[in-house]
């Protein structure tokens, strides 16, 4: 399962799904309004809403032919009623310790056998979800072997031939053996990964440019940006890049060593992240004009930033900084 949901973590859905159409078997989405919108993309594929859904949009999930994921017998019921004379396919989720939403573990057969007993649905998957995957290998084997005995149980009841996927990518990465039927592959597909040792493996999809505005001789002792937090201690050449946290360009990595790449160098980002421009030293560069390109997260001469740079730098996860890219950065596609 291609994860493509918060727009497709900020790449857009639209071409993201196109390119992923023959390489995924299903894709997730977080609601239902993302799965009409992908439905518009790629017609035929089968979209699972990763959440639940409101009550009034149980009604466009079953004329959609979206494949919901269920965690109360009231939600089955409600989409049992909305059915007609064929089945609705849904799956099961367990929760094995996300805490988030899913059947708890311990009542996972005595609700599923309550929902197997409803007309108008067909339990075509069961599913959890790992919440420290990349964080606690004690937990997770241990949540991993729980969850694979309870879809033992559930076949028992009937469930002969379900989808069991329980993996996202830190999950599919440290623990391939344990993987079910299908995978969640959501932040590695975008190429980053979750695992920092595994990253040489993968190769990002996004590069994020924006362009020098600006270049101004400034003197030493004067004030950069808002609250005059950094003075330059000796004459400099700063300059303006047309991105801010309006952008997605985190507030966050203001004074806190984040760098540009211009002209295959990093340039240090100087003073406050404004709404809409930031500020770069380029005073070891020969030459800076206004139009010079600047990388933001990417490649360029021998330099990378990653998002995962960006992310330890501001204080957050590459998650975050992938969907934060605002909607007014054009994404333009290659390949």
């Amino acid at each position: 399962m291609a994860v493509v949901k918060a727009n497709a973590y900020g790449h857009g859905l639209g071409p993201v799904a196109k390119a992923l159409v023959g390489h995924a078997e299903m894709f997730g989405v977080a609601t239902v309004g993302e799965a009409e919108e992908l439905r518009s993309h790629v017609p035929d594929a089968p979209i699972f809403i990763l959440g639940p859904a409101l009550p009034d949009e149980r009604l466009p999930v079953v004329t959609g032919c979206f494949i919901p994921a269920i965690s109360t017998v009231e939600e089955a019921r409600a989409y049992a009623a909305l059915t007609g004379a064929k089945p609705l396919p849904v799956h099961l989720l367990i929760d094995t310790g996300m805490g988030r939403v899913g059947i708890l573990q311990d009542d996972a057969v005595a609700t599923a056998r309550e929902i197997l007993s409803l007309r108008g649905l067909t339990v075509t998957g069961l599913a959890s979800h790992l919440p420290v995957a990349d964080e606690d290998d004690a937990f997770t084997r241990e949540q991993l072997a729980q969850f694979h005995q309870v879809v033992g149980q559930l076949r028992s009841l009937g469930i002969s031939q379900p989808v069991v996927h329980v993996e996202n990518s830190a999950g599919i990465i440290s623990y391939p053996t344990q993987a079910g039927d299908m995978v969640r592959a959501g932040l590695m597909i975008y190429g980053s990964s979750p695992v920092p040792e595994f990253q040489p493996k993968l190769r990002a999809v996004m590069t994020w440019k924006t362009r020098v505005t600006l270049v101004r001789e400034m003197p030493a002792g004067h004030g950069i940006s808002y609250g005059r937090t950094f003075i330059t201690p000796r004459p400099m050449r700063i300059a303006t890049l047309g991105v801010g946290y309006a952008d997605g360009y985190q507030r966050h990595l203001s004074n806190r060593s984040a760098d540009v790449l211009i002209g295959g160098q990093r340039c240090p980002v100087l003073g406050r992240v404004t709404m809409d421009q930031i500020l770069a030293d380029v005073s070891a560069l020969p030459q800076v004009t206004a139009g010079d390109e600047a990388v933001l997260i990417g490649s360029q001469g021998g330099e990378e930033i990653s998002a995962a740079e960006l992310a330890q730098k501001s204080g957050t996860i590459p998650w975050e900084i992938f969907t934060g890219v605002g909607r007014r950065v054009e994404r333009a596609y290659h390949g």
